[in-house]
């Protein structure tokens, strides 16, 4: 299993840290920390999330997006299962490409 995997960010949920189209290189589930950026599957929801870790709850971890006005998130749904954590954004332009803090 490839530790690293790319994820394409769709939606505004991330607005403003990421955009829709904006492409993310995931390493897959290590350490997280609240405020890292991840990627997570919510019970019962299909596909994959793009959210903040808040915190470690019971059942996995309380998300957000940084959108409050556009995000579906644990705010909704409750905690999430993190898949991995986002540690590059390589699209679009150079101007915006930089590791995830």
């Amino acid at each position: 299993m490839d530790r690293l995997f790319p994820v394409l960010v769709r939606g505004p949920s991330m607005v403003p840290a990421l955009r829709d189209g904006d492409a993310l290189l995931v390493r897959r589930t290590g350490r997280v920390r609240p405020g890292d950026v991840v990627v997570v599957r919510f019970t019962g929801v299909p596909g994959l999330s793009v959210k903040r870790a808040v915190r470690p709850v019971e059942g996995g971890w309380w998300v957000e997006g940084d959108n409050p006005y556009g995000s579906t998130d644990s705010r909704e749904l409750g905690p999430a299962q993190v898949v991995g954590r986002v540690v590059l954004r390589w699209w679009p332009g150079i101007s915006r490409v930089g590791p995830r803090r």
